[in-house]
């Protein structure tokens, strides 16, 4: 993961998963959440937070019990219809003028179709290596929970 500290008390983790195991090349992989939640349905109220991150699972195929998919997840079928509700979940408990970071990996989903599923345009983003992006939206203030 990307955290510098994972103690920050300023920071709250949500993931649906908890696990720990140690990957085929012997690293330990642990996943524990702050929170055991679900981006598309998050516990929170509207406008709690001034930032939040987003970094949804990117794969559609990946073996169920491959080192892929238990370290970033795996997509649903219906992976167009819960990145859209992710991000609508994202802008809804962000206060008016939040930030919303985003992480995406195009190796298998390209980005011009996650942007299409988000409410609003980035303001501005960074590519790293082949396939992995980092995108920073604003939630203007007529940008609402569920309106398109």
């Amino acid at each position: 993961m990307f955290w510098f500290d994972r103690e920050n008390q300023d920071v709250v983790y949500m993931d649906k998963r908890e696990l720990e195991t140690n990957l085929c090349d012997g690293r330990e992989l642990k996943i524990a959440p702050d929170i055991v939640g679900d981006f598309r349905n998050m516990p929170f109220e509207d406008k709690t937070y001034s930032l939040v991150v987003f970094d949804p699972p990117h794969l559609k195929q990946a073996g169920e019990n491959s080192w892929l998919a238990k370290k970033y997840g795996k997509l649903s079928e219906n992976w167009k219809d819960d990145i859209k509700q992710g991000f609508s979940e994202c802008f809804r408990v962000l206060k008016n003028d939040g930030t919303l970071v985003f992480k995406w990996n195009e190796e298998q989903i390209k980005l011009s179709e996650i942007l299409k599923l988000a409410p609003t345009q980035p303001l501005f983003g960074n590519k790293r290596a082949k396939t992995q992006h980092w995108l920073v939206f604003m939630k203007p203030k007529e940008v609402e929970h569920g309106e398109d």
